[in-house]
């Protein structure tokens, strides 16, 4: 344990950077490449979230929904198993993970609370919403090469009845070390990487809410006029009534603006159900590496507050105390694993974001495409038109 003596070591900036990690948030931003960056990793983990359910009771009423497993991991007693899960047991889920697993980034939650009279939480389009954000949390742990074998989420999986209240089985030890450290140690400062990364996350949630903030404008107004043109379609069908020279191209109109307003609803729709959802996912996520960033942050506190104290001891022949190499093994513990999934969540964001942003292209090109399409069949009506008029003439 000479190292433990070494000064640079105990510097708030003593962990070393990793050559292959950003130095700052620029150079992180810059790694946001609209790539595939596939891991190859074999799975034998298969997760689906469907067949969302109404319950009524005395009581109350709720959603659950079906948990597909379909597995050859020895860790289970069968090799395919079939549950139903509400939404509250998915929160216990990500609560265990978050307390047995503090050294990982655990994948968020779609927020449970939703505002009374604003959103039906009964309706169809929300629960689909929900069903795919749980789909997608469920199949983000299964990925994982540590959170996938933690034994609440096996438990989560197979057992036909969750007993929440009595638990399954004791924190780890890495997991009650972090869950008792105090606010008492105070961290210098973070080391470099892991200060870009917190940068990089401040200026991602700023861009996020930018974008999601022009998000919601757009489809409030595409909303306002598509109630325009539901509107503005039937006007010319009803003017052909009695405009019987004009009557096909009115018609011919008529559907034109009929064809736009179904397209454009179904724009609309696609903004509100698959592009905010993600913008929203992801801003949970960076509260959730935040929180991995500070639960790191303290532990290092705790080693340096520790490593000064031994450092400026009178008696240098005592050997160092268990408990601080135990405090460094946590911190490098921790640096190891936060890294991991750092690049494991760099690597996600990349084939998220790239799927969203091409797929919203491919909607909105869909939807000029048949705007166009409509308004170019209204062509051949008004040459009909023309050509009966000039041999009248």
């Amino acid at each position: 344990m000479s190292k433990i003596f070494n000064w640079d070591l105990i510097l708030p900036n003593g962990t070393p950077v990793d050559t292959s990690s950003p130095a700052s948030s620029s150079s992180l931003l810059n790694r946001l490449q609209l790539d595939d960056d596939l891991d190859g990793e074999t799975r034998d983990l298969f997760v689906t979230v469907d067949d969302p359910k109404k319950h009524v009771s005395t009581m109350e009423t709720y959603i659950t929904y079906r948990v597909c497993t379909k597995t050859t991991r020895t860790e289970f007693d069968l090799p395919e198993y079939t549950v139903r899960r509400r939404y509250q047991d998915f929160d216990w889920l990500r609560n265990k993970l978050e307390e047995s697993q503090p050294t990982h980034l655990i994948p968020p939650l779609p927020e449970k609370f939703v505002m009374k009279g604003v959103v039906d939480r009964f309706s169809e389009e929300f629960v689909e919403t929900r069903r795919k954000a749980l789909d997608k949390f469920l199949k983000r742990v299964a990925d994982h090469p540590v959170l996938s074998f933690n034994e609440h989420f096996n438990a989560f999986l197979s057992a036909k009845d969750l007993n929440k209240r009595q638990g399954l089985a004791l924190l780890t030890k890495m997991g009650e070390s972090v869950k008792y450290v105090t606010g008492g140690y105070k961290l210098r400062a973070r080391p470099v990487e892991f200060a870009a990364m917190g940068d990089y996350l401040d200026l991602f949630t700023q861009k996020l809410g930018t974008i999601d903030r022009i998000a919601q404008r757009i489809i409030k107004e595409q909303s306002e006029f598509l109630m325009e043109l539901r509107e503005y379609g039937p006007v010319y069908s009803s003017w052909s009534s009695f405009e019987e020279d004009l009557h096909d191209p009115l018609e011919g109109v008529s559907g034109c603006v009929s064809n736009c307003s179904s397209a454009l609803e179904e724009l609309t729709e696609d903004m509100s159900e698959d592009f905010l959802p993600v913008l929203r996912e992801y801003v949970l996520y960076i509260e959730s590496m935040k929180n991995v960033l500070k639960k790191r942050d303290q532990v290092q506190a705790e080693y340096e507050t520790k490593l000064e104290a031994v450092v400026f001891r009178e008696d240098k022949k005592t050997p160092v105390p268990t408990d601080v190499e135990k405090c460094q093994d946590r911190v490098e513990c921790f640096n190891a694993d936060l890294k991991a999934d750092w690049d494991r969540w760099e690597n996600n964001k990349r084939q998220d974001f790239r799927q969203l942003l091409t797929g919203m292209a491919d909607k909105n090109i869909q939807y000029y495409e048949k705007c166009l399409a409509a308004w170019e069949s209204l062509i051949p009506v008004l040459q009909d038109k023309q050509e009966a008029e000039g041999e009248t003439s």
